[in-house]
């Protein structure tokens, strides 16, 4: 009887375990993402302005901010989903995926998707992460699916 009562608290600590909250990590300090768009390596900007994690699924966060590219600046939401994390002594790693649905209906609207890659190092002396690099490859797409670009944006 004590083995299955053991069980089942060890079986529920695992089910209502969270990931930790990391929502303020997306927003890159208040700073813009910069990288490139097209093949021609058109000079990019992507900032996320708000970031929260989802309350049902705690892998999921929402974020909404504005991208530039040239002189257009677009409104964009959508979320960023961690997919796979992985614990290192020296460096860490957490893998996922982002869908960004930019505003308005013209040629020049569309969305961003493709997948992100955020490493880090803990240390463990101040309890803070230090050296982090966030780096975001993917696509944008219009919305009339006529034009399609990759994309590369990270934090500096």
């Amino acid at each position: 009887m004590k083995k299955i009562l053991l069980t089942l608290i060890l079986i529920s600590g695992f089910i209502t375990a969270q990931m930790p909250d990391i929502s303020s990590v997306w927003m890159n300090n208040s700073e813009p993402y910069l990288g490139t768009i097209t093949a021609e390596k058109i000079p990019m900007k992507v900032k996320i302005n708000i970031s929260e994690q989802d309350k049902k699924n705690d892998q999921e966060y929402f974020v909404s901010g504005f991208s530039l590219v040239e002189k257009t600046n677009t409104k964009f939401e959508g979320k960023l989903k961690i997919t796979k994390y992985k614990d290192a002594q020296k460096r860490s790693s957490i893998f996922g995926e982002y869908e960004l649905a930019e505003e308005g209906t013209g040629k020049h609207s569309g969305i961003l998707k493709g997948k992100f890659i955020y490493t880090f190092m803990w240390n463990k002396k101040t309890d803070k992460i230090e050296n982090q690099f966030i780096e975001f490859i993917g696509n944008w797409k219009s919305y009339d699916g006529n034009l399609e670009y990759p994309t590369n944006w990270k934090n500096q």
